[in-house]
């Protein structure tokens, strides 16, 4: 039976209302882990916090102590573009770590642009990406701005599109693909714009559950396809 890695950050409504009563593990501190037993599967879901740190280390449990065989990180996210309305529906194709810096010390590194890394984006896994566009051809292939910062003025978000050609951002992703990147382990990203270019926090809470709901049910079809 495959073991499927499912990491959110703070969606834990929408995880209770889609799966119902689930079976909780032992999960290191400040964490939580749950269990769900499909027909062709076995869940670990892994509620990691806010943050890149939290995020990427949250993979790595699930990855190390779960032996997962594929991460989904689904959730709420802001929209950098007017047209990115509330409750639109993205997989990621790329993530880019815009908060990351280090071209003061090394000029040739862009900001955003990782050690080691070419350039400033880190993929996604292609062969999941195929296989949710496969499901829901109308997906929205998003590239994700991600960094350690509630993004919730127009300005910021419009800096974000203009500087990463970023259509959404969030605090988690960055962390996630990276983490999956150094343990090969396939990575898809399931986001939904809760917030619009000028919502804010507001927005963010108000469309939290919902949108979360539809990222879950995404998440379900694209496991039963994968395994």
């Amino acid at each position: 039976m495959k073991k499927i890695g499912l990491i959110f950050a703070i969606e834990a409504s929408a995880v209770e209302e889609r799966y119902g009563k689930m079976e909780e593990l032992d999960a290191p501190k400040g964490y939580k882990l749950y269990k769900v037993v499909k027909d062709n599967a076995e869940m670990y879901i892994l509620r990691s916090g806010m943050g890149e740190i939290y995020a990427s280390a949250g993979a790595q449990y699930l990855i190390s102590a779960c032996g997962v065989e594929a991460i989904i990180n689904f959730g709420v996210v802001g929209g950098l573009t007017p047209d990115m309305k509330n409750r639109k529906i993205c997989v990621v194709s790329r993530v880019v770590n815009y908060k990351y810096d280090i071209s003061e010390m090394l000029p040739e590194y862009k900001v955003g642009q990782m050690d080691g890394k070419d350039g400033i984006f880190i993929p996604t896994d292609p062969s999941l990406l195929a296989s949710a566009l496969s499901i829901a051809p109308d997906l929205f292939v998003a590239t994700d701005c991600s960094g350690d910062k509630f993004v919730g003025t127009a300005e910021e978000k419009k800096y974000l599109h203009d500087t990463f050609e970023g259509d959404i951002c969030d605090m988690e992703s960055a962390g996630i693909v990276l983490a999956c990147e150094l343990n090969s382990i396939p990575c898809l990203l399931f986001k939904a714009v809760s917030d619009g270019l000028a919502d804010g926090a507001k927005g963010f809470f108000e469309e939290l559950n919902d949108a979360s709901l539809v990222c879950l049910r995404l998440t379900d079809e694209i496991i039963d396809k994968i395994v």
